[in-house]
């Protein structure tokens, strides 16, 4: 059986590591439109509208909305256990940024590739911003 795992380098924004299944939209997100109690995404005609982020490795074009209503957001997951397991963004602008920090949702950028090119839906990631590195399983993560 072919080894389906591809290794890129990162660059770290939030310290940390997680992994599981990957969500990615190249939508902005606006965390306060996601429903703290599941971690569905609930804005209307978002990409990712109904799916959970909860515990999975959210690949991200940017965030969108103040930084109270963001801060928010990421504060009521964060509260319930219900953040990705990390984030890989295309482009970390301040308001993301500084939520993410508030709650240490783990957080990368500045893949080796386009992040919208490796990394697709039901992908199995591991994010590892500590090492700047991010390991990718296209359609799962077979049992060792």
């Amino acid at each position: 059986m072919a080894n389906n795992k591809k290794v890129y380098k990162c660059r770290s924004i939030v310290r940390g590591s997680g992994a599981g299944e990957a969500v990615v939209s190249k939508d902005a997100m606006c965390f306060y439109l996601t429903d703290p109690t599941t971690g569905t995404v609930i804005e209307r005609n978002h990409a990712i509208e109904g799916k959970s982020i909860s515990g999975k490795v959210l690949v991200l074009q940017s965030g969108k909305g103040s930084s109270v209503v963001q801060a928010d957001g990421f504060y009521q997951l964060w509260v319930r256990n219900n953040l990705p397991a990390a984030i890989i963004i295309g482009v970390p602008e301040p308001v993301i940024v500084s939520s993410a920090v508030m709650v240490g949702a783990t957080m990368v950028d500045r893949l080796d590739d386009d992040p919208f090119e490796a990394i697709a839906d039901g992908d199995y990631v591991e994010v590892d911003a500590d090492a700047q590195e991010v390991r990718v399983w296209k359609g799962g993560k077979a049992a060792d």
